[in-house]
């Protein structure tokens, strides 16, 4: 398939939701979900670290990933901002292509 999820993190809601604006606002996305909390344990500055974060998912073209990163990491305020892509291998036909026809139009 020619498309992918991409999971990340933020420290706020507020901020998932900026993110998710501008991505779904330059057509760099088709969607994205945003998960209000979750706990994250993570090593960081050379100790265990524990804190709130929110989760978000969004649904694109694996060939818009790059620009994906690109636009988060300019966004985003961590220093390390978690942005992973994995592929959708399978999934709904209609669904998969109401990603592709939503990003067709990117416009970055």
């Amino acid at each position: 398939m020619q498309t992918a999820v991409i999971y990340m993190t933020a420290g706020s809601v507020e901020e998932a939701r900026k993110i998710a604006e501008e991505l779904i606002d330059k057509r760099l996305c088709a969607c994205v979900n945003i998960f209000p909390q979750i706990e994250s344990v993570y090593y960081w500055n050379n100790s265990v670290q524990r804190g709130n974060e929110i989760a978000f998912i969004a649904k694109t073209r694996q060939s818009l990933v790059p620009k994906v990163i690109e636009e988060v990491k300019r966004l985003h305020s961590y220093e390390v901002p978690c942005v992973v892509s994995l592929p959708i291998e399978r999934g709904n036909p209609h669904f998969i292509q109401w990603i592709l026809d939503e990003t067709a139009d990117c416009k970055v």
